[in-house]
């Protein structure tokens, strides 16, 4: 017998790092995303597969229940390896049931974009783990890789979401309608640049006691992006977050740095790495990325679950 779960990829729109403080956010999940297939065989141990886009093993290994239960890798330090004992003992954790049992498990992971996309790897696969194993995926999350959790929240909704942490750092999840009459102007450019955000991240670090007036600017561009009526009103709105970042992080801007002479808006997304960054034009400006050497454009249509 077969279970097969799925979770959704995501985007962070809005709220990236000042998530972490309170600010509201907005947030897209994907159209591509990842499954998990688990079946039952007789030694009990965990056969691993992890299948990439194009149908390649990225990874595979095997595991036995101690290494799980010990958390603790005992043949090698794999740092792949090791991170998915971590997530699979603190699941065991959660349901001490998991491995009770008399039988162990072949696991096979597909993802349906390519792994160096960044549209949740890892999230989708600990909400996969979570659904399988009927647990909280939030705490999951929390105990293995840290984080806001507003990728879990995409993973589990088939629609756009405002998320945020309230005082206790528990997530506020709502469902909200973005899909306005300009979504045929927006498009996500794959910049294959993986950044070392190490700086950006000290330098939010250092800032926080600065952060509060930030945090509810935020929330309303936020909320104002979500009910916006028009283009040129939410790309008053990105570009006003972009100059709030860029100078919380004390880093240029993606289009500062790489695109300074597009006539549109450019906003950077997640961690400010090298990964999707959202562009708003009234022209398709799938052209002019091409010639600049960057050739995975999507639109809106064919990126996001609407």
């Amino acid at each position: 017998m077969k279970n097969t779960f799925y979770s959704n990829g995501k985007l962070l729109i809005t709220g990236e790092y000042l998530v972490l403080n309170g600010a509201k956010a907005l947030a897209l999940p994907t159209k591509f995303g990842q499954s998990l297939e688990v079946s039952t065989i007789v030694e009990k141990k965990i056969i691993w597969k992890s299948l990439d886009a194009d149908k390649s093993i990225w990874f595979e290994t095997e595991l036995t229940f101690d290494e799980i239960i010990a958390g603790k890798d005992f043949e090698e330090e794999h740092p792949i390896k090791h991170t998915l004992v971590e997530i699979l003992h603190q699941a065991n954790i959660q349901n001490p049931e998991f491995l009770a049992s008399e039988t162990g498990f072949k696991i096979e992971t597909e993802l349906t974009f390519p792994r160096n996309w960044g549209l949740g790897t890892s999230s989708t696969l600990i909400n996969n783990i979570a659904q399988w194993l009927e647990i909280d995926a939030f705490e999951l999350l929390r105990k293995s890789f840290g984080g806001s959790g507003y990728d879990i929240a995409c993973a589990q909704h088939n629609s756009a979401i405002t998320y945020q942490l309230d005082a206790e750092e528990k997530p506020i999840v709502e469902v909200v309608d973005f899909t306005p009459d300009y979504t045929e102007n927006i498009y996500f450019v794959y910049l294959n640049q993986k950044q070392n955000s190490r700086r950006a991240i000290q330098n939010y670090m250092n800032k926080q006691q600065f952060l509060t007036n930030k945090t509810a600017t935020i929330s309303e561009i936020t909320n104002r992006v979500v009910l916006s009526p028009s283009l040129q009103t939410t790309t008053d709105l990105l570009h006003h977050h972009e100059i709030i970042l860029s100078d919380i992080l004390e880093i240029e801007t993606i289009k500062e740095r790489l695109f300074h002479d597009f006539k549109g808006t450019i906003k950077s997304l997640g961690a400010w790495g090298g990964d999707f960054v959202m562009v708003l034009s009234k022209e398709n400006p799938t052209q002019y990325f091409i010639s600049k050497g960057y050739e995975t454009i999507l639109t809106y249509e064919e990126m996001i679950l609407i």
